[in-house]
């Protein structure tokens, strides 16, 4: 176990290198309107450079509801964002599609966000298999098998000091092939090696989410997207 999470440790290195040495990001939200996303109108609007999705008492969606950007699917990709969460439990969602039978839900890999910072940073899917790499996890998922634990990216205390609860946070997701890694205030929080094709997805959407259950808000801004070359 020790040499094979040698060897990919040695493999998230190079993949976070590439990553950075991508050519400029594509802004896919221009911080006025939401232009390219899609939403019920009832819970997200545009304030202050931000996309704001909230939820009040009295005026709370049946099932997690979903801002949905559509200009796009990509596959191998970084997504940047930063996010600022007040309450509840939020995440932004890739490689993701919509349920054909409920407007503006989804199912697929999420960067998970949730204000008491116990979920923060982990790699989860939405309507799937659920907790995929718990934060600090580098974590193997074989076909019809839980997710196998192949080493630490860091101590809990650590990488939950590193989320500022009361402020603005920097997420970047890193998808390539089936390889996915999520990094936040700089700390690389979780890795999946995702190897159940029957389940795994290497396309797909991307939106925010916005919980059921109690009153939140979510603030997402500066969201860009930097395409890796298509493997040959």
């Amino acid at each position: 176990m020790r040499l094979a999470w040698a060897f990919h440790n040695r493999r998230l290195a190079a993949l976070v290198f590439a990553a950075v040495q991508l050519a400029p990001a594509q802004a896919i939200f221009d911080g006025k309107t939401l232009a390219g996303w899609d939403g019920d109108p009832a819970f997200w609007r545009v304030e202050n450079g931000a996309i704001v999705g909230e939820t009040k008492p009295g005026a709370m969606p049946k099932q997690n509801t979903f801002l949905i950007w559509r200009d796009g699917a990509p596959a191998d990709f970084v997504l940047d964002a930063e996010y600022r969460l007040t309450g509840g439990n939020s995440g932004i969602q890739y490689r993701s599609v919509e349920l054909p039978d409920i407007r503006w839900a989804m199912k697929g890999y999420q960067a998970d966000i949730d204000a008491e910072q116990k979920y923060t940073g982990q790699i989860y899917e939405e309507r799937g298999r659920g907790f995929l790499a718990l934060r600090g996890q580098a974590a193997q998922v074989e076909p019809g098998s839980k997710p196998v634990v192949l080493g630490s990216l860091g101590s809990e205390a650590d990488l939950k000091g590193a989320i500022n609860a009361q402020g603005w946070n920097q997420y970047h997701v890193i998808a390539r092939g089936n390889v996915l890694v999520q990094v936040l205030n700089g700390h690389v929080m979780s890795m999946l090696i995702d190897e159940d094709a029957a389940n795994r997805k290497l396309n797909g959407l991307i939106g925010i989410q916005l919980h059921t259950g109690e009153p939140m808000k979510i603030e997402v801004r500066n969201i860009r997207l930097k395409m890796f070359e298509p493997r040959p």
